[in-house]
């Protein structure tokens, strides 16, 4: 397996790979060992990750995110299984690691991965391709600056190796100062991985969950096959309460306008009554 990473990793005399980009021993994340001393009592210890670990993690590592990062990733899982909901085969897991079929592939932990084909659903923390015998049809991996060149470069290829069909990429790069986030995709065919072309919006389209994703005001937006954008439970919930507000305000006024024709109605019966009242005096004074 070749490691092709770029300029900003190093290789230590262990052979991990490292970076001195920061004076932070923890920026990428932690992981806690336990450390067993000569009396027969331990401690667990935390340990800095490296991007060695980023790239193929073990169970219970501890990994940074920043808040848009995890902002995207709730909302296309949420966007994902709203899509697949009828498919009772079909899972999203989020942040979930993935040990492969192929020997000498390390495991990775994709920020979502989209399987459909699965006999039962369990509580994964690593789910294996070999065991379950079905592999992601599709990956989605959301950049984070410090770790980008392994989603652009490492995993790459190594999702090429690992059979997955489509593999995307919600990459954020800086132009004039400012972060601006882009789509990568990438389709396996005979020949390796291509290009997923985008349509003319720019959009691409994810056929495992059948809906376009695309980016609009620097922001992605997830689209059904008319074209048409779809929320998310946070908006979705948005939308119910508006409406269920309007709703009662409608029930409301529509209350008050009954209550007002019921006194305007009661009143003319008043005066209706007092006028005929009024008539039959005049009649027997006559």
């Amino acid at each position: 397996m070749t490691t092709t990473v770029v300029e900003v990793l190093t290789r230590r005399s262990d052979g991990a790979l490292s970076t001195d980009a920061s004076s932070d021993p923890f920026r990428y994340g932690w992981r806690y060992t336990k450390v067993e001393h000569p009396d027969g009592l331990y401690e667990m210890r935390q340990e800095a990750l490296t991007l060695e670990d980023i790239l193929h993690p073990r169970e219970g590592d501890q990994v940074t995110h920043s808040d848009a990062h995890q902002r995207r990733r709730r909302y296309l899982c949420n966007v994902f299984e709203a899509q697949l909901a009828q498919d009772a085969s079909a899972v999203v897991l989020d942040d979930v690691r993935i040990a492969w079929d192929v020997p000498d592939l390390k495991p990775h932990d994709p920020d979502i991965s989209v399987i459909i084909g699965v006999v039962q659903r369990q509580n994964w923390s690593t789910f294996d391709v070999a065991r379950e015998g079905v592999r992601p049809a599709l990956i989605v991996e959301i950049t984070s600056p410090e770790t980008a060149s392994i989603d652009r470069s490492n995993k790459l290829e190594e999702y090429d190796i690992a059979g997955v069909p489509l593999y995307v990429l919600v990459d954020t790069v800086v132009l004039r100062r400012q972060p601006m986030l882009r789509l990568l995709g990438y389709t396996q065919t005979a020949h390796g991985y291509q290009v997923l072309v985008p349509n003319e919006h720019g959009w691409l389209w994810l056929a495992p969950v059948q809906l376009w994703l695309g980016v609009t005001q620097n922001e992605l937006v997830c689209y059904n096959s008319a074209g048409e954008p779809l929320g998310d439970y946070q908006a979705l919930a948005a939308a119910l309460a508006a409406e269920s507000a309007a709703r009662e305000a409608a029930e409301r006024a529509h209350a008050a306008a009954e209550q007002r024709a019921a006194v305007a109605e009661a009143r003319l019966q008043e005066l209706e009554a007092e006028l005929r009242r009024l008539q039959g005096s005049d009649r027997s004074g006559g």
